[in-house]
């Protein structure tokens, strides 16, 4: 009899167990419903979502292996400085405000060049010459006036000393007197009109003494500059304003750099903010330089805006038609977080990540927030802390590596 009792007392127990149980499940249900013990639930919910993170980040991570790691580089998130600026694209031009067409002032033949494309030339220097008939007229008036101004001054001196004998009268010593005063200022308007053709006060002495006349009128550069083109040959008629222009003279010391920008951009640029530009012939130099014009159009066709800039060309290196971008500052420079570009993946969906490590092995993808590009690096607005160690180079493998994960 004892074995049987023993075995329906180990079953009684059972059955009271697992009462129990049913009687603690049921005032559970009754409990919680009522908000007593939210506490459990509360901690449920968070382990859960615990165990999601967890499990996010465990589908996100990869580990390298001893022979990958050198396909990795790791550096820690640091802070750098990157200027609110805006970019365009433009081209080199002279600067027409240093820049002049050099026209004969008078009409003539040209006789000899004595400037080629491309040298550099001093204000005064001469350029070409001409067979002017208009400057030999002005001297052959020039030599009669001077000739006329010796008579009257003959006549005058023989008339005064007539005078003083009695033989003449008062009446024709005035009228010698008057004679004089005009062959003198008909000389004076001839030596002016002489002048205007670019001759000396010596040249007009020695056109006068010797009663030679010079038809050769010299164009001399009115700037000191470079020619920038030439049109002239000997033998070639030129008048006043005939284009083209025999030669033309700019000093490039000074360039223009015009930019058509956006109309959405327009409103960020002024006058005199500082432009940083590089050339595709130079591109490790860049060139200083600021704003100094923008039209107050809208260019109808384009819906964009010209903005000229004064570029330093002190070495002549800038060519006119060059293509150049721009930078121009429209803010003080943001101190943010920054990564380099190989640290930063664009996914297939727009966003971008970078890759986090702490063992500088196991690396978990994160979903960061970029904003301004500058020298090789992104801003990075959210999604990583200073001091964070990321990978730099190697991040696409890494993207590689997950993928291929996956897919096996």
């Amino acid at each position: 009899m004892w074995p049987f009792m023993e075995c329906m007392t180990a079953k009684l127990k059972r059955v009271l167990a697992v009462s129990a149980l049913i009687v603690v499940a049921e005032f559970s249900n009754w409990c919680w419903p009522l908000g007593q013990d939210a506490g459990f639930a509360t901690a449920a919910n968070a382990t859960a979502e615990e165990r999601a993170a967890i499990s996010k980040d465990a589908a996100n991570t990869v580990d390298l292996e001893v022979s990958q790691l050198n396909a990795v580089k790791v550096a820690a998130v640091q802070m750098r400085d990157f200027p609110q600026e805006k970019e365009a694209i433009g081209s080199i031009d002279f600067n027409e405000e240093l820049s002049v067409q050099v026209f004969s002032p008078y009409s003539g033949r040209i006789v000899n060049l004595y400037g080629k494309l491309g040298d550099n030339v001093r204000k005064g220097q001469t350029l070409f010459t001409i067979d002017s008939p208009d400057l030999l007229q002005a001297e052959s008036n020039l030599i009669s006036a001077a000739g006329v101004l010796d008579l009257t001054n003959r006549n005058l001196a023989r008339l005064k000393e007539l005078f003083k004998s009695h033989a003449i009268a008062q009446r024709d010593l005035e009228q010698a007197t008057s004679d004089q005063q005009a062959a003198e200022g008909v000389l004076r308007a001839g030596r002016d009109t002489v002048r205007l053709f670019g001759k000396s006060e010596a040249d007009i002495d020695r056109i006068i003494s010797q009663r030679a006349a010079d038809p050769i009128l010299v164009v001399p550069s009115p700037i000191d500059g470079q020619i920038t083109s030439r049109n002239a040959a000997p033998g070639l008629f030129v008048q006043p304003g005939g284009v083209p222009a025999p030669y033309s003279v700019a000093n490039i010391d000074t360039m223009w750099m015009l930019a058509n920008v956006s109309e959405a951009d327009s409103p960020a640029f002024r006058v005199g903010q500082a432009v940083t530009v590089t050339i595709a012939a130079f591109p490790d130099r860049t060139f200083k330089g600021k704003i100094t014009a923008i039209t107050p159009v809208v260019d109808p066709n384009t819906r964009r805006v010209l903005v000229r800039s004064d570029i330093s060309n002190p070495t002549h290196e800038l060519l006119s038609g060059m293509f150049a971008d721009f930078n121009i500052q429209i803010g003080d420079p943001i101190h943010s977080l920054a990564a380099p570009l190989g640290g930063v993946v664009r996914e297939g969906d727009g966003t971008t990540s970078v890759w986090v490590t702490s063992d500088r092995r196991r690396f978990t993808k994160r979903t960061v927030e970029v904003g301004l590009e500058h020298k090789g690096y992104w801003q990075i607005l959210s999604g990583v802390e200073a001091g964070e160690l990321i990978a730099t180079e190697g991040a696409v493998f890494l993207s590689n590596m997950l993928i291929a994960g996956h897919a096996d």
